[in-house]
Parts: structure tokens; sequence; C-alpha cells
């Protein structure tokens, strides 16, 4: 009994603790994901959002003349899925932490290539893993914004802007996308028909749903006129003996062979097998 006695008051003293380690509070500055498309171009806005809570914000608790993480916590990050422009300055696709340095009518912008800093990093910031560094002129909100903010707004089809806002201050970062350049090769490419792995795609749903192989032979033939692909190749044989010309078969299955020796011994054991089993039923 003391022995359970002792246990049972070890257990008690260990209890408050435990819910303690598991106790979860709100963030004072809670974390916030924005994404948007932009044209044709996903930019996703990862950040930390202080709020004022009576406090002065701009050249005081953010104080001019010096880098900024441009939220809470770790450094705020921006992601584009294709290559952009920031007022004018190339951005190349990818994800970079931004940083500020704010003033009190211009504002330098910064994208950073090391993305793992909590904050600015400190002694760890390196200058030379900037991107890139560039001015933009901050304007005075008529109204008071109390958490701060990161909007992509004033959307447009190959523009928006990128609004950093907080106490009175909104600064608006250009956002430039291609979309003519991208839409026009799309056009080109449906106007130049489909391309060698589209008729492999398409012969290879054909011969798999079994709908009409005749088709997909013609298909799989245009495939092979854009390059020999082992693979190609094997559905070629497969679509030659479903139609009982087993001669083709074979052939196109050796041609397979050849193409996969040393690159996937997968498919040479794969057209052997298939080989084997047309020649008997062959026989």
């Amino acid at each position: 009994m003391k022995f359970n006695l002792f246990w049972l008051c070890i257990a008690g003293l260990l209890l408050p603790l435990s819910l303690q380690a598991q106790l979860e509070m709100p963030a004072a500055s809670p974390f916030c994901k924005i994404e948007q498309k932009v044209g044709l171009t996903d930019v996703s806005i990862a950040y930390s959002r202080p709020s004022m809570n009576g406090r002065k914000i701009m050249g005081a608790l953010v104080p001019y003349g010096e880098m900024w993480r441009t939220g809470a916590n770790a450094s705020t990050k921006l992601s584009f899925s294709d290559d952009v422009k920031l007022n004018g300055h190339e951005v190349p696709a990818g994800t970079y932490a931004l940083y500020t340095i704010p003033g009190e009518s211009e504002w330098t912008i910064i994208l950073h290539k090391n993305t793992n800093h909590w904050g600015t990093g400190g002694a760890n910031y390196k200058q030379e893993e900037d991107l890139l560094r560039f001015q933009v002129i901050a304007e005075t909100l008529p109204v008071t914004m109390e958490t701060f903010t990161i909007e992509i707004g004033d959307l447009k089809t190959e523009s928006a802007k990128i609004w950093l806002l907080w106490e009175r201050t909104g600064v608006p970062i250009d956002l430039q996308v291609e979309v003519d350049k991208r839409v026009m090769a799309q056009i080109d490419r449906i106007l130049n028909g489909p391309t060698a792995g589209t008729y492999y795609q398409m012969a290879n749903y054909y011969y798999t749903q079994q709908k009409d192989d005749k088709q997909a032979l013609e298909w799989v033939n245009k495939a092979i006129e854009g390059g020999d692909r082992y693979w190609v190749w094997t559905l070629k044989a497969r679509l030659h003996a479903r139609l009982g010309d087993y001669e083709n078969a074979i052939a196109a299955s050796q041609k397979a062979m050849q193409l996969a020796e040393g690159n996937n011994p997968d498919y040479v054991r794969i057209n052997k097998e298939l080989i084997a089993q047309w020649k008997e039923e062959q026989d």
C-alpha cells in the first residue's frame, strides 16, 4: 500500500507539469499564408502578423533606417511559381525571404535567397545572399491598420500589387507576370499538332481502355516518328499482338529490347517474356 501511495503522489506532482506542457495559447503574432493566382503564376506569401496594441509603430517599434523582418517571428516568405518582375526587376521562380528598410517616405525592399533565418538573421545575415534591393515610395493610408497585413490587390491580366500595410503606412510593390508569351506558346503547340509524347499518351489510353486498337496503332507510329523510345515500341508490339499480327509484334518487341539494353533491364525482361508468349501463340 505504501508503494502504491508513493507512486500516486509522484503522479500527482507530474500531472500539472504534463498539463502545462500541453497547454496551447494564442500566438501574439499569428501565422498567415495567402495564395493568389496572378495571370498564370501562383504567388504565395507566408508571414506572421503583429498588432499595434496601443504602440507607435513606424519610426518607433519599426525604426526608420534599420532592416525589418517585415512581420514577426521567422522571416516572411515570398514564393513565385514562374519568373516574375518586381518593380521591373527580374525575379526567377522560387521562394525568397522578404526584408525591408523602412523610411519616412521611401522604403528599401530586399529579396534574400537565404530563407532559413529567424527574423533578419542578425550576424548570420549576408548581404551577398540578397537577390536584389530596390526602393519604393510609401503612401499614407486613409485608415489605421491595427494588424500588419500583406495583401495582393489591383489584379490585372499581367500585373498586381503586393501591399505592405500597417498603422497609417502602405507600401506598394509592383508585380509583373508573363502571360502573353505563355499563351501564344500554347496556341503554337496546339496549331502544330500533338507532340510525340501526346501521341503516345493517347495511344496508351486507347490500349489500356481497350478502345480502337487500329487508331491507337496510328498514334503510336506517329509517336515513333518523333523519336525511338523503348516504351513506345513496347506499346506498338502489344497493339500488333492484340490485332493478331504476331510477326510485327515480335519485331517491335525486339526493337524495344535493343533500345532498352543498358537503359532499363525491366523492359528487356518484359519484352523477352512477350516474345516467348507470342511465339507460343503463333505455334
